[in-house]
């Protein structure tokens, strides 16, 4: 009797877990509920995989969709189905690591795409452009970083962990985090140089057989928007004012976006940008009338 309740307490904890809104399933998960014939017509695979498999030229698309209604696993099955057409994905959550949502801005980004590309790609490019940019202005950040380098000594993998002090501290520090972005700003453009020198020596040496590299930068549709000086959001300067240098890295990116962005003034302006954002539909419960929906 002891060991089958014990075999039930299991269960029901197993079962409780499998149900975490909060996890998204990996790819390939039995789990996983192909909803299209709810959610309507849209696939992550056609919308956004197909794009990067077809297109010619470096692509820049935005993804959307309420916050739990599964757009990481939806992500996910992309990675895989890119991986599986030889194409290389650096995948990150934003948040997780190198932005504050509750205070981000476009150099936050940018920081946090250079340290992903730089740690996942090291091995198989050579990341000197990169560390030298970085070392021509660490008399203005060592401080800021909280730790000492010497970059006539060090190696790679201590040049490249600079970046992720920085991005930490402007996680982690907001009494840092403004002064970061002061001495970064001024030489974004200089920076998305020297990466993309770098993105480019790696694509020469993708593992497995690839010959694309795509980055996926989601949990930014969790940046909380904050009205600036100038009366506009915080979401207008990263996804609008800035839409050009998210644009410009030498590679396939996509990025979630604020859905409220999508629904609001500025969508004529995201079009024109990106081309369309592609929204994840809610799954439809019940009709404006009230009544129960049945597929």
């Amino acid at each position: 009797m002891t060991n089958q309740k014990i075999d039930i307490e299991e269960l029901i904890t197993n079962l409780y877990n499998s149900f975490d809104p909060f996890q998204p399933l990996p790819a390939g998960d039995p789990l996983y509920v192909d909803f299209k014939k709810v959610r309507g017509d849209g696939d992550v695979l056609v919308d956004l995989g197909r794009k990067i498999k077809r297109s010619n030229r470096i692509t820049c698309q935005l993804y959307a969709g309420h916050r739990g209604a599964g757009k990481s696993t939806e992500l996910l099955r992309l990675k895989q189905y890119l991986e599986s057409e030889k194409i290389f994905v650096v995948y990150f959550a934003a948040d997780e690591q190198d932005i504050d949502a509750e205070d981000a801005e476009y150099t936050d980004i940018l920081l946090a795409c250079t340290r992903h590309l730089l740690q996942d790609l090291k091995d198989i490019a050579e990341p000197n452009s990169v560390a030298n940019w970085l070392k021509d202005r660490w008399q203005e950040l060592k401080d800021l970083a909280l730790t000492e380098i010497d970059f006539e000594k060090a190696s790679i993998d201590v040049k490249i962990s600079a970046f992720a002090k920085l991005t930490a501290n402007l996680r982690a520090v907001p009494t840092l985090r403004q002064q970061i972005r002061q001495k970064i700003n001024p030489h974004t453009v200089t920076l998305i140089k020297v990466l993309n020198e770098f993105i480019d020596d790696a694509k020469k040496n993708l593992p497995n057989g690839c010959t694309e590299l795509a980055v996926i930068v989601y949990n930014l549709d969790r940046i909380v928007p904050v009205i600036q000086e100038d009366k506009r959001t915080n979401h207008d300067h990263i996804f609008i004012d800035r839409s050009e240098q998210l644009k410009a890295l030498n590679c396939h990116i996509i990025y979630t976006v604020p859905i409220s962005m999508v629904y609001s003034h500025r969508a004529a302006d995201l079009r024109e940008f990106y081309s369309a954002p592609q929204v994840l539909p809610m799954i439809m419960v019940q009709k404006p009338d009230g009544s129960k929906y049945e597929p």
